[in-house]
């Protein structure tokens, strides 16, 4: 049956906020243009910290412009969110494209790819001493929330951490990404990351 992620999200903030906590959330982000309206969504009800792991990205010039982007969106915070950059690490995505090369966009591949951001994010989370993780991806709509929500079931019950539950494209979340991206000017590329989706323009 098909859940309401978001609706989980929000039922966790209020009570976070009615509670007066802030538990500590590492947030994987994929870019700076989707993580703009999550980290609105999240920082009143928890300590936020930024874990760009992207293995995926096509090159490091491409890596490299994108994590300054999410840089400019950390200091926009004025010390409210934290970052964590892990480096590029492309043999990863490497790693498990190898003999999917010729999945289609949001297919078995990317499900691995997913599942690989995800289990890094939360093994992460468990060593640092995080309760919660959670990642951007939701934001997309090219990505698939019933998807991602279960690998981030799946990692909680492995490691140990929390996965906070969203939909961050739900009430309006992409197109507020997208006023925020254009109100600071980020670059917004036009693919998700990988070869792959670069060739079909995902």
């Amino acid at each position: 049956m098909q859940q309401n992620y978001h609706k989980q999200m929000c039922q966790i903030i209020d009570d976070n906020v009615k509670r007066g906590v802030k538990p500590r959330l590492l947030l994987h982000i994929c870019c700076a243009p989707c993580a703009g309206v999550c980290i609105e969504r999240l920082v009143d009800a928890f300590d936020v910290t930024l874990l760009f792991y992207n293995p995926n990205i096509t090159d490091d010039e491409e890596y490299s412009l994108r994590k300054n982007e999410v840089m400019r969106l950390v200091e926009s915070w004025g010390g409210k969110v934290k970052f964590l950059d892990t480096g590029h690490q492309k043999e990863h995505f490497e790693k498990i494209a190898e003999g999917r090369e010729n999945c289609p966009e949001g297919g078995e591949r990317c499900l691995a790819c997913y599942a690989l951001r995800l289990s890094y994010t939360a093994q992460t989370a468990k060593r640092e001493g995080y309760e919660y993780f959670a990642s951007t991806l939701s934001v997309s709509p090219h990505k698939n929330s019933q998807k991602l929500n279960e690998i981030g079931a799946v990692c909680e019950s492995k490691y140990g951490v929390k996965h906070l539950p969203n939909d961050f494209k739900k009430q309006e979340g992409y197109k507020r990404s997208c006023e925020i991206s254009a109100r600071m000017g980020f670059y917004r590329q036009n693919y998700c990351g990988c070869e792959y989706s670069k060739r079909n323009g995902d």
